[in-house]
C-alpha cells in the first residue's frame, strides 16, 4: 500500500523563485568586480554556507516536523574535523571532507537513536542537550584552542593544489555544494522515501499501521540532515579559516531556526532566502548600530504575524495576486 498523500504547498512560483535565487548567486562575483570584491564575495560565500545548514534543518523540520535545537552541533563537528586534521598537517579535502561527513553522520545516528524516541518539546530539549554537550566538549579541547578556538594555516587543498585560495573559485565551489544540497533534498522529498517521511509527520500512527517503520525513516532523514550540516561546517571552517566552539552553541542553532522561519518553513529554497535575508540584514543593520537585534527582532515578529509562510509565502501570495490581476 502507498502512504497517505500529503497536500503539497500551493505555489505558483515553485521553480521560478529558486531558479532566480541561484541566478542571482551566480551573478554575484560578476557584480562584485565593480565594488568591494573581496568583501562581497566573503559575505555571500558565508550566506551560502549558512543556507546549506538551514536547508538541512528545513528538511527535517519542515517536512518531518522534527524541530531540532541542536542542529549547529553538526556544523561545529564538520568545522572541527577540518581544524583538527589541519593541526596534524592533513589539509586535503579528499580526506577532510569525508571525515567531516562521516563523523557528522555517526553523531546524528547515535543521538538520533535517542532523540527520535521522544516527541514534541522533549525532542527539542534533548537535541538542545546534545548540542550543548558537544559545545562544552569542543571548549575543553585545549590542544585545539579550547574556548578560544584555533586558526587554520590554509584552506583545504585538493591533491596538493590550493584551488580554494582563489576567492572566486571557492565561491563557485560553495555554490555548487549549495545547489547539490538543494537538488538532493528536493529529490529525496519527492521520492517514495520522502512521501513516507512526510506522511509520518502528518499521521505517524497511520503510517506505522500501514507497515512502515517510522522510526527508521526519521533516523535516516536525521542522519542526512546531520551530514549536510557537517558539509556546512567543513565549508565554514574554510570560509573564515578559523574554528571555534561558538559554531555549535545553542544561539547558533536558534539563528538557523530563525533563518528557516524567516524564509518559509517546508520549502527548502525558503531556507536559502531566509539565510540570505538574515545575514544581509545583520550586516546592513550592524553597520548602522551595534544594537541591530533591537531592530531585527520586531521585524521578525512582524514577518511571523503578517507574512504567514515567511518571505517565500509572501512572495507567493503577491505573485498569485498579480497573476489573477
Amino acid at each position: 500500500m502507498t502512504p497517505a498523500p500529503v497536500t503539497p504547498r500551493k505555489t505558483g512560483s515553485t521553480d521560478l523563485v529558486p531558479a532566480l535565487v541561484f541566478i542571482i548567486l551566480i551573478l554575484v562575483p560578476i557584480v562584485s568586480a565593480f565594488g568591494p570584491e573581496t568583501y562581497l564575495l566573503g559575505l555571500f560565500t558565508r550566506v551560502m554556507v549558512f543556507a546549506i545548514a538551514a536547508l538541512a534543518l528545513d528538511f527535517i523540520c519542515g517536512y518531518g516536523g522534527l524541530v531540532s535545537f541542536g542542529h549547529a552541533a553538526f556544523v561545529g563537528i564538520g568545522a572541527y574535523a577540518v581544524g583538527i586534521l589541519s593541526a596534524h598537517g592533513i589539509t586535503d579535502m579528499l580526506i577532510s571532507l569525508p571525515v567531516a561527513l562521516i563523523v557528522s553522520a555517526v553523531f546524528a545516528y547515535l543521538t538520533g537513536t535517542v532523540c527520535l524516541r521522544t516527541k514534541s518539546v522533549y525532542f527539542i530539549m534533548i537535541t538542545l542537550a546534545f548540542g550543548q554537550m558537544v559545545y562544552f566538549v569542543a571548549g575543553s579541547l585545549s590542544p585545539y584552542g579550547g574556548d578560544d578556538g584555533m586558526t587554520l594555516q590554509m584552506r583545504s587543498t585538493l591533491l596538493g593544489f590550493q584551488p580554494f585560495k582563489n576567492d572566486r573559485v571557492f565561491y563557485y565551489a560553495v555554490l555548487l555544494f549549495l545547489l547539490a544540497s538543494y537538488l538532493g533534498c528536493r529529490a529525496i522529498v519527492a521520492s517514495r522515501f520522502g512521501r513516507v517521511f512526510r506522511g509520518a509527520k502528518e499521521n505517524p500512527v497511520r503510517m506505522a499501521t500501514i507497515g512502515y517503520d517510522v522510526f527508521k525513516y526519521q533516523r535516516i532523514a536525521y542522519v542526512i540532515a546531520g551530514m549536510i550540516g557537517g558539509l556546512a561546517g567543513f565549508l565554514l571552517a574554510n570560509v573564515v579559516e578559523f574554528v571555534s566552539p561558538a559554531y555549535m552553541s545553542w544561539q547558533r542553532s536558534g539563528e538557523l531556526i530563525i533563518m528557516v522561519l524567516f524564509g518559509g518553513l517546508g520549502t527548502l529554497y525558503g531556507a536559502i532566502v531566509g539565510a540570505a535575508s538574515f545575514l544581509l540584514l545583520e550586516d546592513l543593520l550592524g553597520s548602522i548600530t551595534e544594537n541591530w537585534k533591537l531592530i531585527f527582532g520586531p521585524l521578525l515578529v512582524l514577518i511571523v504575524l503578517f507574512a504567514r509562510g515567511g518571505i517565500v509565502g509572501l512572495i507567493e501570495r503577491l505573485t498569485g495576486r498579480a497573476g489573477r490581476g
